[in-house]
């Protein structure tokens, strides 16, 4: 019986926390900075979680359902 594999860019973006919430880094932080503002910047720094909505499909990506 052939393994199932894992969604390499998926493990790439997400992780997952003790608690087992997904948190992933926030977009929009690459280029093109000087327009933004520093508290804009200083906010996308912090990793952001999974919507509600979302977390069956990652988990699926990650193999966890």
């Amino acid at each position: 019986m052939p393994k199932v594999k894992t969604n390499s860019s998926a493990k790439k973006r997400f992780k997952v926390t003790a608690t087992g919430k997904i948190t992933h880094q926030k977009s929009f932080k690459r280029h093109i900075l000087t327009k933004k503002s520093k508290k804009r910047k200083r906010n996308m720094r912090i990793d952001g979680t999974v919507a509600k909505s979302h977390v069956d499909f990652v988990k699926r990506l990650l193999r966890l359902k």
